[in-house]
């Protein structure tokens, strides 16, 4: 035992002497990895490696201050630092001294051949299906553009951007907007900022035709879903842009992003003006005794805005965070309008005209808050609960005067003038949980709570005897509250090549109407179960099917129920109607994508059946021995929609792609409206060629042609469109910046005409907006990539 003892014990002092040893000869070597601005670089790669053989020895990566410190015991080496989209930098034969290298500060270079070879190797913008969505990953080819988040869905199947940035999802409007899942003040279409966001941000965004019961049942156009990148950048991250444009398109818009470990400070700030011209015609002919009155004029709608959004993301730790985010906006509007009134007698000869002018001013606050908890659970990285409470409050200050000139018959000169005190305010407040098991299945469940407050004041004031006074027949308070209570519940089985989700959500709905100057109530309470069902199945990776069903609700708005009557063209009025009842939707669809060589396809049928669809009806009275044109939205009877989808994309190499969207759908009306029946077929169709052209220098063009059908409703014809989009942009100072260029409806083509035709009446609408001409310029800086602030006003 002792000599057993002897031999471990020299054994210890001589391991321990050799440690000693090495650790006397051991070399430390510290630093600081910067870019050429001198930003520090995180997560840089710092490797020792040995000199003969090239082969790694050790390695570490940069701190968020962009430090490192590593040992080695080496004495044959030499160091490299690198990171992805920089150009590597290698020291040889370091000078050692105390035991210790100080490499100071080490400046990396951005590599542009390095990015374009990323961008050459695949990242291309993809679609692919998930069991209830088709989901566009958004690659580098449109990424590297600089593009900003209006530009990347008008690059998305099925989904169009018009001039004024309005959205619509397989040419209908009322699209339900999200980010990251949730409704924001980003994606609020009373603001501006989701031109702030650029496709640099983006990891993908998800299109919902056919939502599931995890989404609330209002509307039938469906849900599109922006989801952002989990962007790591630490410290101060911006964006500044200037745009200007023809007619008046010009703002200025700052962007500031500041992160550290526990903070995520995010704020935006824009501000500018624009203006919306118009050329506009009507005519409203009696079949009768084939008299007329036409009206031609022009209107300038100006716009001086500002907006701003404050936010923050705290992580309390790693499974809980907390976000907290507002939006002020204010415009300013000015509209002018003129037209010119005249009137026709059967044998087409002037009986009276006079020239209209109308000036309208209007002030508008804005004002919305976000407020969410998030909690991730250990262990399983897709079980989450998730609370938002939401508020959006908007009103509207508006007064317009209008001025009527005699200029040939017996009628006098008048003078009227309207105001408008608009406001509403909107709450939601959600709980949604999901929780996965087994890998491969999931249960969602959740509840939501949505208030709606509406009030609008509105009254006409005639000029008699010296002054105005207000006219009562047209006087009009008019309230509207809507309250609905949702209750939701899926289970999902997600497998390799095939799964299902079905799921089901109950909605409870109060409504109540208000119309003060006869103290007339319309109060409605219903409650309604939402099913809906999911499959998809991946016959190989390059063909895959999904099939869908939900049944949806469309629920009468403000405008819809308000027995306004709008005197803009007092010949051809617009009013609601309260007794107006909800839209119930049953919807279904078949969707295929398929890979074929260097093109991807996406083909779908859907199919909507529709119960108490509504439509705008035109109702004729005399005023004055003047025919006048009324139209208010009334419940006619059942619509079924049938409808075919084609997207398809072609890469034929790395500097071109073109990407094609064909829809057609056909509708059959039943139904009837006062004993007069209103059943009627029709069709529509639509088709988009995008073309992007990579050019040398870093220019890169894009061309768009659209062409949408005409169609037609219970008692109108739409006239078709044609028009072009035309897209230009450079990167400059190594893509920290970008020049670019837009001219929407390159030939000022696009038009909006309806013709309106009953047993004794013709009426023709027709407006013109013509050409906008942008032209931007975009700054990034910190750790930030050039953004463009749009200005585009939502409607």
């Amino acid at each position: 035992m002792p000599k057993i003892f002897y031999v471990l014990l020299l054994g210890a002092l001589f391991l321990n002497f050799n440690a000693l040893t090495a650790q006397n000869n051991s070399t430390t070597i510290i630093g600081k990895v910067v870019e050429d601005n001198g930003m520090p670089i995180e997560f840089a790669t710092v490797l020792i490696a040995n000199s003969s053989d090239q082969k790694p020895i050790a390695g570490t990566t940069t701190l968020e201050d962009g430090g490192f410190s590593l040992e080695t015991t080496a004495s044959n080496f030499y160091i490299e630092v690198s990171f992805i989209g920089f150009t590597k930098k290698t020291i040889e034969n370091p000078t050692i001294v105390d035991g210790k290298i100080d490499l100071g500060t080490v400046t990396l270079s951005e590599d542009s051949q390095q990015l374009d070879e990323v961008v050459v190797e695949g990242q291309v913008s993809q679609t692919v299906f998930k069991l209830d969505k088709r989901v566009f990953n958004v690659g580098a080819d449109l990424s590297s553009t600089g593009a900003s988040a209006l530009e990347v869905l008008n690059n998305v199947p099925s989904v169009n951007v018009s001039i004024e940035g309005a959205i619509s999802l397989r040419g209908s409007q009322g699209v339900q907007m999200l980010i990251n899942g949730k409704p924001s003040v980003i994606a609020n279409e009373q603001g501006n900022a989701l031109g702030t966001l650029t496709a640099d941000m983006i990891d993908r965004i998800e299109v919902i035709t056919n939502p599931s019961a995890k989404y609330d049942a209002e509307g039938t156009s469906g849900i599109i879903n922006i989801v952002l990148k989990k962007d790591e950048k630490k410290g101060l991250n911006g964006s500044v842009t200037l745009n200007t444009g023809v007619p008046n398109n010009h703002s200025l818009g700052l962007s500031l992003n500041r992160r550290t470990e526990k903070f995520n400070l995010f704020s935006q700030v824009g501000f500018g003006r624009r203006t919306f011209p118009s050329d506009n015609e009507t005519e409203n002919r009696n079949l009768l005794d084939n008299s007329y009155v036409s009206s031609i004029g022009q209107s300038d709608k100006n716009e001086t805005f500002f907006n701003l959004i404050l936010g923050t993301d705290y992580h309390i730790n790693d499974l809980n965070v907390l976000t907290l985010s507002g939006n002020f906006a204010y415009e300013w509007e000015k509209e002018n309008s003129n037209a010119d009134y005249s009137t026709f007698d059967s044998s087409n000869s002037l009986t009276d005209s006079f020239h209209r002018n109308e000036l309208t001013t209007a002030t508008n606050p804005k004002y919305s808050y976000e407020l969410q908890y998030k909690k991730d659970f250990e262990g399983n990285e897709d079980q989450s609960l998730l609370l938002s409470a939401t508020g959006n409050l908007f009103a509207k200050d508006q007064s317009s005067d209008y001025n009527n000139v005699t200029s040939f018959g017996d009628d006098e000169d008048a003078l009227q003038q309207t105001r408008t005190d608009f406001k509403q305010a909107e709450y939601t407040f959600k709980a949604d949980y999901t929780h996965p098991w087994a890998e491969k299945y999931t249960i969602e469940t959740g509840a939501q709570y949505q208030i709606n407050d509406v009030a609008n004041d509105f009254a006409i004031s005639d000029f008699i005897n010296g002054s105005f006074v207000e006219n009562a027949d047209f006087t009009n308070v008019f309230e509207w509250v809507q309250k609905v209570l949702g209750v939701y519940s899926t289970a999902a089985y997600e497998g390799d090549k095939w799964g299902i989700k079905l799921g089901v959500r109950f909605e409870d709905t109060d409504v109540g109407t208000l119309l003060q100057n006869t103290n007339t109530r319309n109060d409605q309470h219903y409650s309604n179960f939402f099913p809906s069902g999911h499959t998809s199945y991946k016959v190989s990776d390059d063909f895959s099917l999904q099939a869908g069903y939900s049944k949806r609700i469309f629920r009468p708005r403000l405008w819809d129920l308000n027995p306004f009557l709008n005197i803009r063209n007092f010949n051809n009025r617009r009013t609601g109607n309260p007794d107006l009842l909800p839209e119930f939707t049953d919807s279904y669809e078949i969707t295929s994508i398929f890979k074929v060589g260097k093109t991807s396809m996406n083909l779908g049928v859907f199919y909507r059946h529709t119960e108490d669809a509504v439509e705008r009806v035109v109702d004729i009275i005399v005023e004055n021995d003047t025919q006048i044109s009324i139209s208010k939205p009334i419940n006619v009877g059942t619509d079924n929609t049938t409808g075919i989808e084609f997207n398809a994309k072609y890469l034929p190499n790395n500097w071109l792609s073109f990407t094609n969207d064909i829809n057609y759908n056909q509708f059959v009306r039943e139904g009837n409206y006062e004993g007069t029946a209103f059943d009627f077929t029709g069709d529509q169709w639509s088709t988009r060629l995008t073309s992007k052209i990579k050019l040398p220098a870093n220019f890169d063009i894009e061309l768009t042609g659209n062409y949408q059908s005409g169609y037609r409703t219970l008692q109108s014809e739409i006239s078709d469109n044609i028009f072009m989009d035309f897209g230009a942009r450079k990167k400059i100072l190594k893509g920290k910046a970008i020049l670019n260029l837009s001219i929407r409806d390159v030939f000022a083509s696009r038009i909006s005409e309806s013709i309106t035709t009953t047993n004794n009446t013709y009426l023709r609408d027709f407006s013109k907006r013509g050409r906008f001409i942008t032209f931007g310029v975009s700054f990034g800086f910190g750790k930030g990539e050039a953004m463009e602030f749009s200005g585009q006003k939502h409607f």
